[in-house]
Parts: structure tokens; C-alpha cells; sequence
């Protein structure tokens, strides 16, 4: 579904926010990494209402954008090419592109290994690069989900119906109403405690689906350093 795009005025800031109507009960706000206002919101929810609910949020709008603001740009775009350095779990590796007939993708002393009988090929170093991230996406984030679940008193009252690993624009992750994980695939390059934050900012989602006092009360109990562990992985990762 289309995006809806509207604004407000607060003081001297207008504040420009996206709606994305969904079967939902209540409306949520949600600054991006990039310092996008997104608001989820019912679907016969009426403008007036999103309108007041943004007004009465918009201190703390604009303070999460200015947090976010700090970090752009973010880091361009790779081309893929033999000597770049690419992130993952946090480290930086040089890719080393080698003439091989069997397509891999490996670490080895530093370096991300793609091996490709088309090395001079961008694209195709590109998509093996991807398909070995993703995997080790849904591998790392397995093995991550088990352990933060253990930092909850009742672990299984915690444990999402499911894991889906996806290309996201903007945000790191969301828990669906239905209680899946959904983490983005760029996470994998992030380090191993930044991955433990979103995962565990997205578990207590499923006891409390806002972002309201309740939600941060649990949040600080079951990970007391998590704004710390935010700052570094947006600072990491920008």
C-alpha cells in the first residue's frame, strides 16, 4: 500500500511524516536512521487524529531526528570492486575478487574471498556477495535469538512464531503483530552486540507492541546498557 505524505507545523520546524495504513488498533511513530517520520497507523484512522498525535510527539521527533541527523551521509554505496572494504560482524574486510570455475564466497586472514569464473563482472560479485550474506544473516541471527531470549525470565513467552531475514530501506528490524522477527540483512555487517540490541528491542516487542513508557521500562531491564549499545550501532553503521 502507498504512503501517504503530510506535515505539521511545530513552532518554527514543519515536520513532514509518512502514513502506512494497516490492520492495526492503535498508531505508532517511528523516526528512521535516515530522520524520516513514518507513522503506522489503523486504516479508518482519521487525518486530524494522526495530525494531533504527531504535534503532541514532536519534541521528541525532532530530538530523535537530530540524534540521527549526526550520523548522515551514511556510508555510499559499494561498487563491488577488488580492494574495497566491506563490514561484517562489525569488522572491516578488503575484498579480494579470484578467477575460479566454482563460484564461492569465504573470510580468509582479513579478507572476503569471492571467487567467480566472471571476476571482471561487478554484478555477478555483487550477487554471490549477497547470497553468502544473507546466509550467514540467517545463521548469526539464529544463533543470536537463542541466546538473547535467555536474558528474559520466561524465555519462551518471548520466542517469535518465526525469523525473516530481508533488505529493509530504514529500519534494523520490527516484530509483527502476528509475532515474527523480521531483521534486516544489512544487521550481519553490524557488530555482535549492536545484532543483540535490535533483537532484544524487538522480543519485548511482543509484550509490549508501543514504544510507550511500559515498553522502555522492560527494555532497560533485561538490557540496562541499550542506549549505549544504539549509539554505537548507528555510529558503526553509518
Amino acid at each position: 500500500m502507498k504512503a501517504e505524505r503530510h506535515s505539521v507545523q511545530y513552532g518554527e520546524h514543519r515536520i513532514v511524516f509518512s502514513i502506512l495504513r494497516r490492520e492495526r488498533a492503535t498508531l505508532e511513530i517511528a523516526v528512521e536512521p535516515d530522520a524520516s517520520v513514518v507513522l503506522a497507523a489503523p486504516q479508518d484512522a482519521p487525518l486530524v487524529a494522526i495530525e494531533d498525535k504527531v504535534r503532541k510527539r514532536a519534541a521528541w521527533i525532532l530530538r530523535q531526528q537530530r540524534y540521527f541527523i549526526q550520523f548522515l551521509p551514511r556510508t555510499p554505496d559499494r561498487q563491488y570492486v577488488a580492494g574495497e572494504t566491506h563490514l561484517y560482524l562489525g569488522r572491516q574486510y578488503r575484498l579480494k575478487v579470484v578467477p575460479h570455475v566454482q563460484a564461492t564466497v569465504k573470510l580468509v586472514r582479513g579478507f572476503i574471498v569471492v571467487q567467480t569464473h566472471r571476476p571482471e563482472m561487478t554484478e555477478v560479485t555483487r550477487e554471490l556477495m549477497e547470497v553468502w550474506y544473507r546466509e550467514r544473516a540467517h545463521t548469526k541471527f539464529g544463533e543470536r535469538l537463542e541466546v538473547n531470549l535467555l536474558r528474559f525470565p520466561a524465555p519462551e513467552d518471548f520466542r517469535p512464531r518465526g525469523l525473516v531475514v530481508r533488505q529493509l530501506r530504514q529500519r534494523w528490524g520490527s516484530m509483527s503483530p502476528g509475532c515474527r522477527l523480521l531483521l534486516n540483512r544489512r544487521l550481519i555487517q553490524a557488530p555482535l552486540h549492536a545484532i543483540d540490541y535490535v533483537i532484544t528491542h524487538e522480543l519485548c516487542h511482543i509484550a509490549v507492541p508501543h514504544h510507550g513508557p511500559e515498553f522502555f521500562e522492560l527494555l532497560s531491564r533485561v538490557l540496562p546498557d541499550w542506549r549505549e549499545r544504539k549509539q554505537k550501532l548507528e555510529a558503526r553503521m553509518a
